[in-house]
């Protein structure tokens, strides 16, 4: 089991002709990913890498094929506009990779993903990564290992941080989400959550936080309430001062709140088992196993 891909996921990347789209393509493609077409306006009826068609629409791409999945790396100024396509075509997963998009696209995006059935990864994140099976995303196939953890973040380069501890310390991750860290975001952790609780082989679930947001505080309350299996979690900026982006845009402390020490007390009293420092997420998440 696993959560949202696997290796039957069928997989279209809009953007596929650009530098990152064809980069990143290509190493999805190696992992296994079942990428079947690629989508790039007026390059319709070419080929990327001899053999997989791209057309000019996903529409056009309907035509031909069954799609799960979308993976974009459009530039910024049309990305909003490519993830709007993808949810009129009903597609069920979009994971969008592109940074930099305006926080006023990302706020008509998520007025259209209301509406619709599909679920949106991103933007400005890593993906989404089903270890062994399917990878959606930028992040290094290398590290991930089929196991019993899932892993959720805010943070790019914690994710990966995480995930190689997981790994060496044999533990493992069925599903590996890197939701993003802009202030508006297709998707938060509650959305994932539930479906992690529901997982029968994911027997934990590693939450990296960032300051900003109420995200972290909102999401230790369904855990509190709603599920039973062992959840661990990690904020980053401690030392982040107030009124100070860091990083990137969704990680700024606001009025006094949303920094970290406030999120690490509420989501400790609402039951997740705080990793003191990064380097002891795996450790934590034993101990958390082991209880």
């Amino acid at each position: 089991m696993s959560i949202l891909i696997d290796q039957k996921t069928s997989v279209i990347v809009q953007g596929i002709t650009g530098k990152e789209g064809s980069f990143h393509a290509s190493k999805c493609i190696e992992y296994g990913t079942k990428v079947i077409a690629g989508v790039t306006p007026f390059k319709g009826g070419t080929f990327f890498n001899e053999t997989v068609p791209v057309f000019n629409t996903i529409e056009d791409a309907k035509k031909n094929f069954k799609i799960d999945a979308t993976a974009i790396f459009v530039p910024a100024v049309f990305a909003a506009s490519s993830i709007i396509e993808a949810i009129e075509a009903e597609i069920s997963l979009i994971v969008c990779i592109t940074e930099g998009i305006p926080s006023v696209d990302m706020l008509n995006v998520k007025s259209a993903l209301k509406s619709a059935p599909s679920i949106m990864i991103g933007p400005n994140c890593p993906g989404i990564i089903t270890a062994d099976e399917c990878k959606i995303g930028i992040m290094p196939g290398f590290i991930h290992k089929k196991g019993k953890v899932g892993v959720l973040s805010r943070s790019g380069t914690l994710t990966y941080e995480a995930v190689n501890q997981l790994t060496k310390s044999g533990l493992g991750e069925t599903t590996c989400i890197g939701i993003g860290g802009d202030p508006v975001t297709g998707s938060s952790f509650l959305t994932f959550l539930e479906m992690f609780e529901r997982d029968d082989e994911t027997k934990a679930v590693v939450m990296i936080g960032e300051i900003g947001g109420t995200q972290e505080e909102e999401a230790s309350e369904f855990v509190k309430n709603k599920m039973k299996k062992p959840v661990i979690g990690f904020v980053a900026g401690k030392t982040a001062p107030a009124g100070k982006r860091m990083g990137h845009a969704g990680a700024i402390i606001s009025g006094g709140k949303g920094t970290a020490l406030e999120k690490l007390s509420i989501m400790e009293k609402n039951g997740v088992l705080i990793a003191e420092n990064p380097s002891v997420i795996a450790e934590t998440t034993v101990k958390a196993l082991n209880k």
